[in-house]
């Protein structure tokens, strides 16, 4: 199984705590490392929680 591209979806952040730069909301975690690779660490899944981010509309 392919890991979902956590920085493609709608649910993922980026934080200000440099302990704990990347974040998701979907889950409500911060963590050091892209939060689908703690997720399928943890559950021995992949993420069901992804949402294609929308695409920019640049100016």
């Amino acid at each position: 199984m392919s890991r979902p591209p956590c920085p493609r979806c709608r649910q993922s952040y980026v934080t200000w705590d440099p302990r704990a730069p990347y974040g998701c909301r979907a889950l409500g975690f911060k963590t050091r490392s892209v939060p689908s690779d703690d997720v399928r660490r943890i559950s021995g899944q992949d993420c069901l929680f992804f949402e294609k981010k929308a695409p920019c509309r640049g100016a």
